[in-house]
């Protein structure tokens, strides 16, 4: 091999038909040198010393090298280094594996298998016709109960895809997937903190061969018209630019549809005005929606102009979803099970993890064996479910929480490698009529698009048909409920206004039954059940009083006008 002058940019290894080139920022002035391996050993085989530089990047690049596969590594300043750019990661495909860089366990992989992408093209899913789902790679398939052949991986995840086209989804939100560091104090379960971004995790492929192993993973949600959304939260200690870079790569190298960043780390300005992202998902968390819903779920009072808002908000305009339970915080089973956090199998003497969950025990702490704490927790779930699917912006659900998966009241289980953080699928069984429920749910948002319109309705009548697209009733028709101590709501969704359906949308979260008046419809037209917290009508018969209906405590119904 014969070493060249290179190129100092870009950062990492680039290969081209006739050399190999390498780059890598060198803090103060340190001496730096190539180290190269055979695959699988750590000790290396030959040692370049990196001269020329720009700035702090040393680069260099090596001739005929040929087709085999090589590892390498930095020394800089004496001590061996990974290359924070390595596109893939050596020494690295066992979970739970401590490693020592020193002694050359930990090594980049020069990357030169071609990918047969097979004609892959990515969905392009309208913001207002995603339905996503959150996951975590590992612990989505881990649990024996899951029954895949590979668990724990992305392909794991790959023979999980017609269990979640079945339900529904067609968008997977992935928690960080990149290259991080496990082992520590406390297990560092869900990937937090620095790390090797460019770099798929080796130990999420089921041979270790992540880069082929996430790219088989994204042809084949492609293939069923399911997008891939990574989580990126990134650390502060990466420089910005290099953020920009990396969401590039993983768009272009994996044809990832979008990310999940932190606002307060990643540049968004930056990354939103990148013309190669113009067409990629830039997404982040607000919490905003789920603690306005969680405390109108438990029926607390002066909530519903901030449900009004949320009801109707369209997710596009500012890169959100909505979500009632995310990774951080309760499951929805949790929710609506425990008062109080339940940490302390995490080590922190339950210090950690979020103190104000607004959520509600229905009136034991914990598991509960009587049958009206059931019912109601039940209810309650199903609320839940309707109030994010019934909402405009994009509704993103919990892994497992469309049949009850539990974290036995843990709310932060960052650190709880184990059935405690994976996904329960033997509750699937036991719970099929939730799911099939949440199912039947999706299916209704789908159909019925004044559940999900491509923009944001006005409250107005734009159409001069003499009636808002979407208006606002309390129990009184055309009577917004102003007062604080309201828990009930009607929503009117016009169907002349918005040339699709006739919709009607009743929210009773007090813990007594109201009686609604219902908005008049054009003449000829009736009002139906459609569905609600007891469940999917069966049976298409009109609502027997037209101009009033009593809706039951803890109640949700949707009437459709036909």
């Amino acid at each position: 091999m014969k070493q060249t002058q290179g190129r100092p940019w870009p950062l990492g290894v680039t290969v081209t038909k006739n050399e190999v080139n390498f780059s890598v920022p060198v803090p103060d002035g340190k001496e730096c040198s190539l180290l190269l391996y055979h695959p699988g050993k750590t000790i290396p085989f030959a040692e370049y010393p990196m001269t020329e530089s720009v700035g702090e990047v040393c680069y260099m690049a090596l001739k005929d090298m040929g087709k085999r596969s090589y590892e390498y590594n930095y020394k800089i300043g004496g001590d061996v280094t990974p290359d924070p750019y390595a596109k893939a990661l050596a020494g690295r495909a066992r979970w739970g594996k401590e490693t020592d860089v020193k002694e050359h366990e930990v090594r980049g992989v020069i990357c030169r298998e071609e990918y047969d992408w097979e004609g892959d093209k990515k969905p392009e899913i309208p913001y207002h016709k995603v339905v996503a789902y959150s996951l975590h790679v590992r612990g989505f398939t881990k649990d024996p109960s899951s029954k895949v052949k590979k668990k724990g991986c992305f392909e794991g995840i790959v023979e999980k895809i017609p269990y979640l086209k079945e339900l529904g989804v067609n968008q997977i939100h992935c928690m960080p997937v990149y290259e991080f560091e496990e082992c520590g104090l406390r297990r560092n379960y869900w990937g937090y903190g620095r790390a090797y971004c460019f770099a798929p995790k080796s130990a999420y492929s089921a041979d270790g061969e992540a880069v082929r192993s996430l790219k088989d993973m994204v042809k084949a949600c492609h293939k069923e018209g399911i997008e891939i959304v990574l989580e990126m939260p990134f650390d502060n200690s990466m420089p910005k630019q290099d953020m920009e870079v990396c969401l590039r790569y993983y768009m272009m190298e994996y044809h990832i549809d979008g990310f999940i960043l932190n606002p307060s780390v990643a540049p968004m300005e930056g990354i939103c005005q990148d013309p190669f992202l113009k067409r990629t998902k830039i997404l982040h968390h607000q919490t905003d929606f789920q603690n306005v819903m969680r405390r109108f779920l438990k029926g607390d009072e002066g909530t519903v102009t901030d449900v009004i808002y949320w009801l109707r908000h369209n997710s596009k305009a500012d890169g959100t979803f909505n979500y009632i339970t995310g990774q951080t915080g309760f499951t929805l089973n949790d929710l609506v099970s425990y008062d109080s956090k339940h940490n302390e199998s995490n080590g922190e003497n339950n210090q950690d993890g979020p103190d104000y969950n607004f959520s509600w025990n229905c009136g034991a702490e914990g598991p509960s064996r009587k049958k009206e704490i059931v019912s109601l927790r039940n209810r309650q779930i199903r609320n839940a479910f309707l109030l994010m699917l019934l909402a405009q912006g994009t509704p993103c659900i919990l892994a497992g929480d469309e049949f009850y998966n539990s974290q036995k009241g843990n709310n932060n289980v960052y650190c709880q490698d184990n059935p405690v953080g994976w996904v329960n699928w033997g509750r699937l069984a036991k719970n099929s009529g939730l799911y099939d429920f949440v199912k039947k749910m999706i299916a209704i948002r789908k159909e019925y698009k004044v559940f999900c319109p491509k923009e944001e309705m006005q409250g107005m009548d734009t159409v001069g048909c003499g009636i808002p697209d979407v208006s606002y009733h309390g129990e009184s028709a055309w009577r917004v409920p102003s007062e604080v101590s309201s828990r009930q709501l009607g929503v009117y969704y016009s169907g002349e206004a918005t040339g699709a359906e006739d919709c009607y949308v009743v929210y009773n979260m007090h813990w007594l039954s109201h009686t609604f008046a219902l908005p008049a419809l054009s003449k000829g037209k009736k009002w139906y059940i459609l569905a609600g917290t007891d469940g999917i009508a069966e049976n298409e018969e009109p609502v027997k009083n037209q101009k009033r209906i009593e809706v039951k405590a803890r109640t949700i119904m949707i009437l459709a006008g036909r």
